[in-house]
């Protein structure tokens, strides 16, 4: 392969990014970042949990993303009463002169682009119906496999503020999310250019960066460029140190021997469980984007600090004790950040 080949690769990657990302911005006003990060997610083939106060815009983020990208969309409004079938299909019966069939009937996880909405509404047994689709582009409705069409991106929304009907996602579900995002209340001044831009005639719109017919395999070959980008082993030592310093000492789970980083006392005191294996992929796959975006083909420490709180901090496990002092997992993160920054110098 000649140098211009990748360069040129390269490029396109951060035109296509540019592009969505200026697409969102004409309907989404302010979180610049946030949605960086969910287009990271997005191109790292991963999936994304965010968790914002009602009216910050979740939901039209994640629909003005499937119109950008001009991949079929579907919502699902996460409730008590739903049930798994009502989420992956259902096989009915087909009758016609001469026998009965079963026929499956494909439910609305069968999209490119997934909304979950307010996934913290539904019961556990429902939630755990997106596990397989999630991991493995696949779902198993009464013994027989489906397979979905790729690219498949479930964005899962969590409201904070409310805890009354709610089951908290267990650790397991939220080890499947890439990154978890957090949509921040909006300025001043962002408040101001939201209510006067969304209560007049004209309304601003998305239009698609892909031709309908193209979408798919454009967003595969993107994302098969994101796992051609190059990490120095140094660099992956680097990734699993950080997850490393996430297990508290002494726990159970940690692997023996001392850990690469002198251990954090706030880790220590406010952690039960660290990040899995799961983590340390995330981080080394968000970086990867990340490079392309800075025009390499190479990750750098940067890089992997850049997305660390969005990759690990869903994976702590935090005991009472953090609970009663209020604390925020991503700070802990970024204390390991720190440390682990320090450490290298």
């Amino acid at each position: 392969m000649s140098l211009e080949t990748p360069q040129r690769a390269v490029r396109d990657f951060q035109d296509t990014f540019q592009r969505l990302r200026d697409q969102l911005g004409r309907v989404i006003i302010g979180h610049g970042e946030i949605l960086e990060q969910i287009l990271v997610a997005f191109f790292a083939g991963g999936h994304v949990l965010i968790e914002g106060v009602p009216g910050t815009g979740k939901t039209l983020i994640v629909r003005s993303l499937g119109e950008a990208l001009n991949l079929s969309f579907n919502r699902i409004q996460f409730t008590v009463d739903l049930m798994p079938a009502d989420i992956t299909g259902t096989r009915i019966v087909v009758e016609d002169k001469k026998q009965r069939d079963l026929r499956f009937v494909p439910g609305p996880l069968f999209c490119n682009v997934l909304l979950a909405d307010e996934i913290n509404r539904a019961t556990p047994k429902t939630q755990s119906a997106l596990l397989e689709a999630m991991a493995e582009l696949q779902v198993t409705v009464a013994g027989t496999t489906y397979r979905l069409e790729p690219p498949f991106f479930v964005l899962a929304t969590l409201n904070p503020i409310e805890m009354e009907g709610t089951y908290p996602l267990p650790e397991a579900q939220l080890d499947r999310f890439l990154f978890k995002v957090f949509l921040t209340y909006p300025t001043h001044a962002e408040m101001q250019q939201i209510i006067g831009s969304t209560t007049g005639n004209g309304l601003a719109a998305v239009e698609p960066v892909f031709d309908s017919n193209e979408a798919a395999q454009r967003v595969e070959a993107l994302r098969a460029l994101v796992r051609e980008v190059l990490v120095a082993p140094p660099l992956e030592g680097y990734a699993a140190t950080l997850v490393r310093a996430t297990l508290p000492p002494g726990s159970k789970f940690a692997p023996p021997g001392p850990s690469p980083l002198p251990a954090d006392e706030q880790i220590s005191r406010y952690v039960s469980f660290g990040s899995s294996p799961r983590g340390g992929q995330a981080l080394l796959l968000g970086a990867k984007v990340r490079a392309l975006l800075d025009g390499r083909v190479n990750v750098s420490y940067d890089d992997i600090d850049a997305v660390a709180v969005p990759a690990l901090n869903h994976r702590l496990v935090l005991n009472f004790a953090a609970v009663a002092d209020a604390v925020d997992p991503r700070q802990l993160i970024e204390r390991v950040v720190q440390t682990a920054k320090r450490a290298r110098r």
